[in-house]
């Protein structure tokens, strides 16, 4: 039986992790945190990922801890216009014609479960792994945890450690080209009653100084709410601006409960390699976008859909090992080409829209979402031009 090492406890990790015990192969995943790590993250699944949690035994679970969500509200802050359109005209088209909504790291928690019912699987939290070698047969992998250093031999190495990777920076010395962006991002989670605003349960604010992404959490008042900011202000007064921007989203607001809030830069970054050797990236140890529109997270779960064919056809089927060279190249392309530009334009058609500038012809696009059923099935050909497959 192969032996796998899955470096990172976030979904990406625990996900590819839990295919590669169903598909029969001995998996050892570490995480250097001490538990699943539950800051303000992704939230929302778009409907073409959903298929892959199916066959991942996953999606049942994740809909009954989260949600299926169809609506859509685009809010034109200067102007007050409320765009509400729905997902609906999907049925024809797709077999999960709606978004889940679910924190990470609860999509994490999920996947650990069913992971830790496979005999040929272990999980380790507070391990970390400090060096890797490999050779021709395998990766020899340094790590150290509560009960010391080890040494310890495996077949293959998956790192899916997010955009700090200890296996793509100081393991595999790969480049990570891009760009920084100036802006600093907070996200938010929130108990404040946005739906009685007029909100849908997902919102897109655009504007350039009030643009921001509000979306229901879970089946009760929990929202996460991610604003932009200028990474000059200090990080010691955020709360006060946070303050501010509820406020303005929710005028007279009385009471909120602040739950916990997350600060990050932004960046549009990519590996020139997801593969050397026996080691893999993938998610955004490989790739780091800008989270509007929600397509970082979207990215590592079509990468590790697609790694988990490839690597069941190498070990199960005897397919060659050169197949791992298509999956870098493939999803590398992906990322470049189609998901990390729409994310920028997604960027400045949110949180870069101002009057004489708010472009036109986007919120026309918007309206028209809102009003023909074939404008919303047009989404059907970019889900899969972000795909890959055998």
């Amino acid at each position: 039986m192969q032996h796998v090492l899955v470096v990172g406890g976030g979904p990406v990790g625990f996900l590819t992790a839990l295919g590669l015990a169903q598909r029969g192969l001995r998996v050892t995943l570490v995480e250097a945190e001490p538990d699943i790590v539950d800051s303000p993250r992704a939230a929302v699944y778009h409907w073409y990922v959903l298929e892959g949690l199916k066959q991942l035994g996953i999606l049942d679970e994740a809909l009954e801890t989260g949600f299926a969500k169809q609506d859509y509200c685009h809010f034109v802050f200067r102007t007050n216009e409320r765009i509400h359109w729905s997902l609906a005209p999907l049925a024809e088209v797709a077999p999960y014609p709606f978004n889940l909504h679910l924190g990470q790291n609860d999509l994490a928690r999920i996947a650990c479960r069913h992971l830790e019912r496979f005999a040929s699987a272990e999980v380790r939290f507070a391990t970390r792994l400090t060096d890797l070698t490999q050779d021709a047969s395998g990766v020899t992998a340094r790590l150290s945890g509560p009960a010391g250093e080890t040494v310890e031999r495996f077949d293959w190495l998956i790192g899916a450690d997010g955009g700090g990777s200890t296996v793509r920076e100081k393991a595999l010395k790969l480049n990570f080209f891009g760009i920084t962006h100036p802006e600093r991002f907070i996200a938010t989670n929130v108990r404040l009653p946005f739906e009685s605003f007029g909100y849908a349960r997902a919102n897109m604010v655009m504007d350039d100084v009030h643009g921001a992404i509000i979306a229901k959490l879970d089946k009760s008042d929990l929202w996460r709410v991610t604003f932009m900011e200028d990474a000059s202000q200090p990080l010691d007064t955020v709360t006060e601006r946070i303050d501010a921007f509820y406020r303005a989203y929710a005028p007279g607001v009385e009471e909120y409960e602040l739950v916990q809030y997350s600060p990050y830069r932004m960046h549009q970054r990519c590996a020139d390699t997801m593969r050397v050797g026996r080691v893999i990236l993938a998610g955004d140890a490989a790739h780091i976008t800008n989270p509007t529109g929600g397509l970082g997270l979207t990215s590592g779960l079509l990468d590790l859909y697609f790694l988990l064919d490839i690597l069941n056809a190498i070990v199960n089927e005897g397919a060659s090992a050169d197949l791992l060279d298509r999956y870098s190249d493939d999803r590398r392309r992906i990322f470049l080409e189609i998901a990390s530009p729409r994310a920028v334009q997604n960027k400045q058609m949110i949180f870069h829209a101002h009057a004489g500038r708010l472009l036109d012809t986007q919120v026309q696009a918007v309206r028209r979402l809102a009003t023909d059923p074939d404008a919303v099935r047009a989404q059907v050909p970019f889900a899969r031009s972000m795909q890959s497959s055998l």
